[in-house]
């Protein structure tokens, strides 16, 4: 590891509990600083409300206000996203009503785009609807580095990930995992070998993560599984490595990708990756995969993501909207 990373991660790594709830609203106080919290959401309605109800009951009350907004981005959910979301006490946005003169495209990344536009705190805070077992420590715990040091940019949760039971819970005997697979597998390597200033990020692909809109409305977003690791590599670039921090908060717990699904995932970050590298063509922007059936192996081609869009400052809309 490089000398500079080491250095980073004594300087540059906190947990949750490093900054106390009194603590962070003096400094929001002191600041003025807003905080908007969005949970990018698609048929979550089994998770979405005890996340929004423990945002609202801990850090959005006369008492403890962390939090100024809470939006939930429905990228299209069949199932009552919207609903529960909406009852536990949260804005519920859907993402085609969001800059409509630009048809969405599917993927994490386009939801997370769009919600510039639909929020205005001076922080974006950054949290998957499919969290169990949710703690507001996720929230406050990556805000706080951005409210108490306005040298720190872009922040990350790091935690440890269980895989074992359906819903993460560790194999009888078993230890925590740390890193998803496609983390360890694909993300991990391709920052060692091409960007070793990050080799010390916990957790690269993790969705909850905190930054000042000041840097986010500067960046490109990937509209697919890429998003993470195109803003984490971005941002590096943009603000350099001292700007960048990360916090633990300790136990992840959510609801795992079959290996297909993880394929994908795995072929989209790299794809983002070798965008990032050359800024070259891809040749072949596809990913074929084998499914067994009655007759045998039967090859299923789906297409790699390869749209990003601008940053969002870029947009005349937004651009408009700041300025009023």
């Amino acid at each position: 590891m490089l000398e500079e990373v080491e250095r980073w991660l004594d300087r540059r790594s906190w947990t949750a509990a490093d900054r106390p709830l009194d603590q962070l609203l003096a400094a929001k106080r002191e600041t003025g600083t807003t905080v908007s919290v969005v949970l990018p959401a698609l048929n979550e309605e089994a998770t979405v409300g005890a996340i929004v109800t423990a945002i609202r009951a801990e850090l959005m009350t006369e008492a403890v206000p962390l939090v100024d907004e809470l939006v939930v981005l429905d990228s299209g959910s069949t199932d009552r996203t919207g609903e529960v979301a909406a009852a536990a006490g949260a804005r519920v946005v859907h993402r085609d009503t969001v800059l409509p003169r630009l048809p969405a495209l599917p993927g994490k990344g386009e939801v997370l785009w769009r919600s510039l536009l639909v929020t205005s705190g001076d922080v974006v805070c950054f949290v998957d609807a499919d969290l169990r077992d949710f703690s507001a420590s996720f929230v406050s715990g990556i805000v706080g580095p951005l409210l108490t040091d306005p040298d720190v940019q872009f922040v990350k949760a790091m935690y440890d990930r269980p895989l074992g039971t359906e819903f993460d819970s560790p194999a009888p005997g078993g230890t925590p995992g740390l890193g998803g697979r496609v983390t360890e597998l694909v993300a991990r390597p391709l920052l060692n070998l091409h960007w070793p200033q990050l080799a010390g990020v916990v957790q690269p692909l993790g969705g909850e993560y905190a930054a000042r809109r000041s840097l986010l409305e500067r960046l490109p977003f990937p509209v697919g599984y890429g998003v993470e690791l195109g803003l984490l590599v971005d941002a590096l670039h943009t603000v350099g490595l001292d700007a960048l921090a990360q916090v633990d908060v300790g136990v992840r717990k959510h609801r795992h990708q079959d290996e297909q699904a993880l394929g994908r995932m795995a072929a989209a970050i790299y794809r983002t990756a070798q965008l990032r590298l050359a800024r070259g063509h891809l040749v072949r922007p596809a990913l074929t995969q084998f499914e067994r059936t009655a007759d045998g192996f039967v090859p299923r081609t789906f297409p790699v993501d390869t749209e990003e869009r601008p940053p969002m400052a870029e947009i005349p809309e937004y651009v408009r909207r700041r300025a009023a």
